[in-house]
């Protein structure tokens, strides 16, 4: 099962066998970037990758990477959402407590950054609400 599933990632194909395009060109610019980062990485570091070890590590990030998306989707969909947000992603992360740790300071950061107008309001409790809304009366002429 393993095989055939690399197999079919390694094509294009989605787990029914299908082809899909969307994917292949996703995969494609993906293992691109991440040849690009490991070279990038071995001249810094000094050192020298074989062509194989790069495209095994490429395909590896690829699988990791659509494991993690199917997770994070898996999460919202358990908590009612029809969208990931960034609870969803440091949830994904509760293995590593560093990259956990990372995450929640990254988040925090955004948040501050985060104007105040695209904030949330938060919704008041029912007494208040009703003290603060006013009402118009408008006579009869």
């Amino acid at each position: 099962m393993e095989t055939e599933r690399r197999t079919a990632a390694a094509e294009g194909q989605d787990m029914e066998g299908e082809f899909d395009p969307a994917r292949e060109v996703s995969r494609d610019r993906f293992r691109l970037s991440s040849i690009s980062i490991a070279h990038a990485q071995a001249r810094r570091s000094g050192l020298e990758i074989a062509e194989p070890v790069v495209a095994c590590l490429a395909d590896l990030a690829f699988q990791f990477s659509e494991q993690l998306a199917k997770d994070l989707e898996r999460f919202a969909h358990h908590a009612g959402r029809k969208s990931v947000n960034m609870e969803d992603v440091i949830l994904s992360a509760h293995r590593n407590e560093h990259l956990a740790i990372s995450l929640r300071s990254f988040c925090d950061e955004l948040k501050l950054k985060e104007p105040q107008s695209l904030k949330k309001r938060k919704k008041l409790p029912g007494k208040e609400a009703k003290a603060t809304t006013s009402v118009l009366h408008i006579s009869d002429l």
